[in-house]
């Protein structure tokens, strides 16, 4: 089966297998640094870090589709694009794994569902999850409450609930796709946010908030370990990540955000970065998303699956309206190859088709690139972004 159509020509994926020897990284780490832009991607990646050893890059790059303003053809939304990513060479995915009618909306007729469960169970999601990815990364929420309840605090019902809706999932995964060799990450939405209840990063998450967010992912933690438990992990493995967006006020000022006021508290195996605000500050210092991630991987307990290089990047993009042909590539540039010289087991763009509109009164779905901002790795137009042709080089 071609995982492509005639807007995204197939091309022949030649991968180098990756790896080499964590024991000598101190001295490695520095050799990176310094010939960074003059040696071999294959050369840098092998000398990153614990958890990105001996994979292929494939396995590591991925890409989001969630929520785009256009499509191709008559194909399901979902795997529509699923496809499209696969034709990049990549072999990971994010997809939005809550209210698929609202993310995945062309070209679909999405049923109704009760569980976590009975999504994965519908036929858009058991497509995509038997195509050839190695990572699905499902952003998830429970069922039947408000994603950010536990602003108000989490009581004892609503813990044995939220981790029982996570065991039934992963419980799940790990059955029907076991010997699969597949991955699945169970995470949430941008957690700054959520546990501010507003995009104001100046304004303090209150301490039941941060109380509340700390029972809720360990709850959500604690029904994935329960799944693992039972039913062990036989050739395929489910994770739970918390995902931090503001870090850098936390880094420079202290100022109390997830990383430092929720992460120090849990026992979350992963923790996904969404970037924006250290692809802005590395503008100006590009040392700041290295020492982001150190950051971040200072406020967090070690995985026992990933050791303290548990921090992957779940979100960073490039928007096309923006920046320079120029800028674009540098951002791109320094970011990816940042974090995997830093060793992060997954670095996921956003993402395959835009999802923001240039103006809110623009009906969807858009046919003229000027129509969205430039979110992008494909057109509505049908043509390639530059972001497209950056990681296409780096996964062929």
């Amino acid at each position: 089966m071609s995982y492509t159509d005639n807007r995204v020509p197939r091309r022949v994926v030649r991968q180098s297998r990756l790896g080499g020897d964590q024991t000598k990284m101190t001295r490695r780490k520095i050799i990176v640094v310094v010939f960074f832009l003059a040696v071999p991607l294959p050369f840098v990646f092998a000398g990153a870090g614990d958890a990105a050893s001996g994979r292929q890059i494939g396995d590591i790059l991925g890409v989001t589709h969630a929520r785009g303003r256009y499509c191709f053809g008559q194909q399901d939304f979902l795997n529509e694009g699923a496809d499209r990513i696969l034709g990049l060479g990549s072999r990971v995915i994010k997809v939005w794994f809550t209210k698929p009618a609202d993310s995945y909306p062309f070209n679909s007729d999405w049923p109704k569902v009760d569980s976590l469960v009975e999504m994965a169970q519908t036929p858009y999601f058991r497509t995509l999850f038997d195509k050839p990815f190695t990572t699905f990364i499902l952003m998830a929420f429970s069922m039947n409450r408000p994603a950010a309840y536990f602003r108000n605090g989490v009581t004892d019902e609503q813990k044995r609930d939220e981790q029982e809706q996570f065991y039934q999932l992963a419980a799940h995964l790990l059955t029907t796709y076991r010997n699969t060799d597949k991955t699945f990450i169970l995470q949430h939405w941008e957690g700054d946010w959520l546990i501010r209840g507003n995009y104001n990063p100046n304004s303090d998450p209150t301490p039941t908030a941060i109380a509340g967010m700390i029972d809720w992912l360990n709850a959500r933690q604690a029904g994935v370990n329960q799944a693992r438990k039972e039913f062990g992990s036989e050739g395929v493995r489910v994770y739970h990540a918390a995902e931090v967006n503001l870090v850098v006020k936390s880094m420079n000022e202290n100022k109390p955000n997830l990383v430092n006021r929720v992460l120090p508290h849990t026992h979350v195996d992963l923790v996904s970065y969404s970037a924006w605000d250290a692809m802005a500050a590395s503008s100006r210092k590009p040392d700041v998303f290295k020492k982001t991630l150190d950051y971040i991987a200072a406020h967090i307990p070690d995985s026992a699956a990933f050791g303290s290089k548990n921090v992957y990047v779940g979100e960073f993009g490039v928007p096309a309206s923006r920046f320079s042909p120029a800028e674009i590539d540098r951002r791109l540039n320094n970011t990816t190859r940042t974090a995997l010289a830093w060793g992060c087991p997954y670095i996921v763009y956003w993402q395959l088709y835009c999802n923001e509109l240039a103006s809110k009164d623009i009906a969807v779905p858009v046919s003229k690139n000027d129509d969205v901002k430039g979110f992008w790795l494909i057109k509505p137009d049908g043509t390639y972004g530059r972001a497209w042709d950056f990681f296409h080089k780096m996964l062929n």
